[in-house]
C-alpha cells in the first residue's frame, strides 16, 4: 500500500511543482521544468516497482508532465512557445547523454565509493537511447500539432477533451515507438506486450488526473 501513497503524492507533487513554476516564472519555469524532467525521468525509469497489483518502471509520471507543459503552453500561449519547450527537452536529453558518457569513462580515484553507481545509472545502452529520444521527438511534436488542431477545431472550447486527446493519443505514439526499438528482438513477444500496455495504462492514468492543473494554469495566466 506504501507504494500506491507514494505514487498519488508523486503525482500531485509533479503537477503541482509544474503549476509553481509557471506561477513564479511564467513560460521560462515551463521551459526550465522541461529540462528538469527530461533527466530525472530518464532517471527514474531504471527503478522498477509494483502498484495496483501492476508492475511498472518509475518515470511515467513525470515524463507526462512534459505533455501538460506543451499543453499549458499551447493554450495560454502560441504554438510556437510549445514547439520551443519541446526543442529543448530534446537538446537537454542529447546533452546529458554525451556529457555523462564521458563522464562515465574517466578513472575514478582508489578513494572514490560512488564512481560504480554513477556508472550504473548513467550507462545508457545505445538502442535504450535511440528509443527514447525518437520516441521523444516525435510523441512531442504530435502532441504539440495535435493540440493546437484541436484548439482551432473546438475555438477553444473543450479544454479537457482536447488536452486529453492530444495527450493520450501522444502517450500511445511514443510508447509503440520506445517498445518497438527497445524491446522487440531482445524479450518474448509475451513481455513485451505487458511491457507495453502496464506502461500505457499508468500514462493514460495520469493524463486524465493531469486535467485539472492545466485549467489551474489557465487561470493563471488570466
Amino acid at each position: 500500500m506504501i507504494n500506491e501513497i507514494l505514487w498519488i503524492g508523486l503525482l500531485i507533487a509533479n503537477f503541482i511543482i509544474v503549476l509553481f513554476s509557471y506561477r513564479l516564472f511564467g513560460k521560462t519555469g515551463l521551459y526550465v521544468w522541461t529540462a528538469v524532467a527530461v533527466i530525472l525521468a530518464n532517471i527514474q525509469v531504471m527503478k522498477t516497482i509494483q502498484i495496483f497489483g501492476l508492475v511498472t518502471a518509475l518515470g511515467n509520471i513525470i515524463y507526462s508532465s512534459l505533455f501538460l507543459v506543451t499543453d499549458i503552453l499551447n493554450e495560454n500561449h502560441t504554438r510556437k512557445d510549445a514547439q520551443k519547450a519541446v526543442w529543448i527537452g530534446f537538446f537537454v536529453l542529447i546533452s546529458t547523454t554525451i556529457l555523462m558518457y564521458i563522464t562515465i569513462h574517466f578513472i575514478p580515484h582508489e578513494s572514490d565509493f560512488m564512481s560504480e553507481h554513477i556508472t550504473a545509472i548513467f550507462t545508457f545502452l545505445p538502442r535504450i537511447t535511440l528509443a527514447s529520444l525518437t520516441a521523444y521527438i516525435i510523441s512531442q511534436n504530435h502532441d504539440v500539432w495535435f493540440f493546437s488542431y484541436l484548439k482551432k477545431r473546438f475555438n477553444k472550447d473543450k479544454l479537457w477533451l482536447r488536452n486529453n486527446l492530444s495527450t493520450i493519443t501522444s502517450q500511445l505514439i511514443d510508447n509503440i515507438i520506445f517498445t518497438v526499438i527497445a524491446f522487440v528482438g531482445t524479450f518474448p513477444l509475451e513481455i513485451i506486450i505487458q511491457i507495453f500496455f502496464t506502461s500505457l495504462i499508468m500514462k493514460v492514468v495520469v493524463a486524465f488526473l493531469d486535467t485539472p492543473f492545466i485549467y489551474m494554469a489557465r487561470k493563471i495566466k488570466s
